[in-house]
């Protein structure tokens, strides 16, 4: 069949130095090369290099740590598709009858490989047409020309947060947290008005002070006191009145700018509290929390001093341009000449300074993270002896910091010097032009006297307004931080008409249930129906798809396809808390937060009373070993539940899930990590828990799940095998396999990895 010539990809990126001779070779020197993806696992998942390059008609490869090329003919018959598993990727190359090939690569080449399999099924399904095919727009994406996955309706690298620049007009946003203190910022504004046109009552006083009295007394006249007391109570006056309202307004528009702050963080911290999982799956804890504390301090720092000194200097500038103007005009417009040079020098770096404020932003919170990195982890830091490398992480993240502020920093120190050199030669400029006029008799010298004197307030306000830009950018790129939190919407919206959900009997039907994380398949088509009341066991290897199914039922994330119903209900018509307030969680590393063991109990339920506290606690085997600590239920839990054990922190999370009594029980991995002594108590404490609930266990321990009334085994996001131990164990499936292995790993026996990749547990089976 003869080779047809199909355009290459717009997105094709040329083929890497290290492969090009080889891969020409194998290709044939005149051959084009269509696409091409590294490979970085061999078949024992070893990691090294290779490469699978797509020419005209002709499929060429190196697979990693192997010394010797193959090559592929293209055909009508050949396929290539790929999936992935715990992290793994698995390409394969099949014809009609055989599979011919197996590559294996880490996830971060999957964009490469999508690549390949978008251009190879192009050129098999042109060369079953026999004539070239060209490429439907809807196989890849029309903003970044990225081949879509079969079946995908959006591109996984658009629906990414886009990085956009801030821009200063980000600051009128902070309007609707403004507006309702709108009464006292406009009684702050005349406050400013009154205290600015206080401030100028002074020079134009020092008019008639160097004409009528200073001036005549230097030519012999005497000074009549009566003359000059008005002048001088007057400059007193002014003083007085623009201390006590530069005080009020000051006052006033501090107050009402912490307010607005506190707003700002309260709004934001709330609205993160309501975004999906997933938001948080892609962000630093150091980041955000410098964008709730450090960029809203800042913010409110720019409105309160900043904004005011700015608003104040142009009210100065606007009202001393009057005044210069009423006084002589010529001179006025003489005075003003730097203006023009002084508006372009800020244009000119206002936008490198916003960027680069944003940028420092970014690489502060780098800083931020590596603090909240190692802080909580200071437990396996010291264990590990790693203190100089998180020293090192620090030192390096510091010393981005500081390239970052030094790169700024040079636009910085030129451009306000800048500033300051303009206004001293409009200065002089004046003196020379003022000179000029008082030789020719149009201006007298107390005239040019208080010109001078409201020139120096003139051009300090312009040098004060120049350096507003360095701390405007840096408001607007905090802002914008912020912003881009309260913009993001949540993947688990809230519903329009929410269905009222009170009385739960406890019925969970899984229809069809799909889902992905980006461009990645975790779970397929599941369908399930669990009865109210009745215990299911979720069984399978890691990866699977358990922990996601979960998160799903919980509502952390929404279903992509399908639909999960209880009671009949779909769960996405329902307000979010009231369907989780008949879950309870039980996870596999307990959280807990600082304060009282009684408030941990009753975090799910604040107002429970003491003695139903004790009742959950005794339910969970936990009141033992809470009387015997030293406050009892009133002693203190460290961060994380720091100051008890492992097991002690389990049961007081079940007792935590037992207090607000759920119809619905998640039992994530709840005892895979204590010794068997108190597995045994928690395993007591959860058969109080389980007893009439609808209860959905994940475990690796075969043993845990004993009581469950059927085991759901998972694999690849499918479900294999339903039903009981013994109808599994008779199945001789993937069930089976996983209790054989998990029994000859206690027996001391050969280990082997089970087919499918199960995991094998720890203990021995029920």
């Amino acid at each position: 069949m003869p080779t047809l010539q199909i355009p290459p990809l717009p997105f094709a990126t040329p083929l890497p130095e290290h492969w090009q001779s080889e891969a020409q070779h194998m290709l044939g020197v005149k051959a084009k090369v269509q696409t091409w993806a590294e490979v970085d696992l061999d078949d024992r998942l070893n990691f090294g290099l290779g490469i699978i390059v797509l020419g005209d008609g002709r499929l060429v490869a190196r697979a990693p740590n192997e010394p010797d090329w193959q090559t592929w003919e293209l055909t009508g018959d050949l396929s290539l598709k790929h999936f992935d598993h715990a992290g793994v990727g698995t390409l394969e190359l099949s014809d009609s009858v055989k599979r011919l090939k197996v590559w294996r690569y880490t996830l971060s080449q999957n964009l490469a490989i999508l690549r390949l399999i978008t251009e190879f099924d192009l050129q098999v399904r042109s060369l079953r047409a026999g004539h070239p095919v060209t490429r439907s727009s809807e196989e890849i994406c029309p903003k970044c020309k990225t081949p879509l996955e079969p079946g995908a309706d959006e591109c996984a690298i658009c629906t990414h947060e886009l990085h956009t620049p801030p821009s200063t007009w980000t600051l009128f946003r902070l309007w609707r947290f403004a507006k309702p203190y709108r009464g006292q910022l406009l009684a702050g504004f005349l406050l400013m008005l009154g205290s600015t046109a206080a401030t100028l009552i002074p020079p134009y006083l020092t008019m008639p002070l160097m004409d009528e009295v200073l001036i005549p007394f230097q030519s012999g006249a005497d000074i009549d006191p009566w003359t000059v007391a008005p002048y001088l109570g007057g400059l007193l006056g002014a003083a007085v009145i623009s201390w006590s309202l530069g005080w009020a307004k000051t006052y006033i528009l501090a107050i009402v700018s912490e307010r607005i702050g506190a707003d700002l963080r309260t709004t934001t911290y709330e609205h993160l509290l309501q975004l999906s999982l997933e938001y948080f799956g892609g962000k630093r804890t150091g980041d955000l929390m410098a964008r709730i504390g450090s960029e809203t301090d800042r913010i409110c720092v720019f409105l309160s001093l900043h904004l005011l000194d700015f608003a104040t200097d142009v009210l100065m500038i606007v009202m001393t341009a009057i005044i210069l103007f009423s006084i002589n005009p010529w001179l006025a417009l003489v005075t003003l000449a730097p203006l023009p040079f002084i508006a372009w020098l800020i244009h000119l770096v206002r936008d490198k300074l916003r960027t680069g404020f944003e940028k420092i932003d970014r690489v502060w919170g780098e800083v931020t993270n590596v603090l909240a990195d190692t802080i909580p982890g200071i437990r396996v830091v010291k264990a590990f002896a790693q203190e100089k490398r998180e020293s090192q992480r620090f030192r390096e993240a510091n010393r981005h910091n500081l390239i970052v502020n030094d790169r700024l920093n040079k636009t910085w120190s030129l451009f306000s010097p800048s500033v300051s050199l303009m206004t001293e030669i409009g200065l002089l400029v004046v003196w020379a032009f003022g000179i000029w006029q008082v030789a020719r008799h149009d201006i007298t010298v107390g005239m040019l006297t208080a010109f001078l004197a409201y020139i120096g307030r003139f051009y300090s306000r312009l040098d004060s307004m120049s350096r507003i830009v360095s701390v405007t950018q840096k408001a607007a790129a905090g802002a914008k931080r912020i912003f881009d939190i309260l913009d993001h919407v949540s993947n688990v919206p809230e519903p329009t008409n929410p269905v009222p959900f009170e009385s739960v009997k406890g019925q969970i039907e899984l229809r069809e249930v799909g889902f992905r994380y980006g461009n990645r398949s975790v779970i397929r088509n599941l369908s399930l129906t669990i009865q109210p009341g009745e215990m299911i066991g979720l069984v399978g290897h890691s990866g699977s798809g358990k922990s996601t199914l979960v998160n799903l039922i919980c509502r952390f994330y929404d279903v992509t396809d399908g639909s999960i119903r209880v009671d009949g209900i779909d769960v996405r018509s329902l307000r979010v808390a009231d369907y989780r307030r008949h879950i309870g969680l039980v996870l596999q590393d307990p959280f807990l937060f600082f304060g009282s063991i009684a408030e941990n109990i009753a975090y799910g339920k604040p107002d429970a009373t003491r003695q139903e506290i004790i009742a959950a606690a005794r339910a969970a085997h936990a009141h033992e070993f809470i009387l015997r600590l030293p406050l009892g239920y009133d002693s203190l839990v460290g961060e994380r539940g720091q100051g008890l054990s492992g097991g002690e922190r389990q049961r007081i999370s079940i007792a935590r899930a037992l207090l607000i009594n759920p119809r619905l029980l998640i039992l994530d991995e709840a005892t895979s990590s204590v010794d068997s002594e108190t597995e045994k108590e928690i395993q007591r404490a959860l058969d109080n828990l389980v007893a009439g609930r609808t209860t959905i266990a994940i475990a690796h321990r075969l043993s845990t799940l004993h009581k469950a009334d059927r085991l759901v085994v998972m694999d690849r996001g499918e479900i294999v095998e339903v039903g009981s131990h013994d109808a599994l164990m008779a199945q001789k499936g993937a069930y089976h396999r996983l209790y054989e292995a998990q029994a000859r790993n206690v027996d001391g026996g050969p280990v082997s990895r089970p087919e499918g990749n199960m995991d094998r547990a720890k203990h021995e089976p029920a």
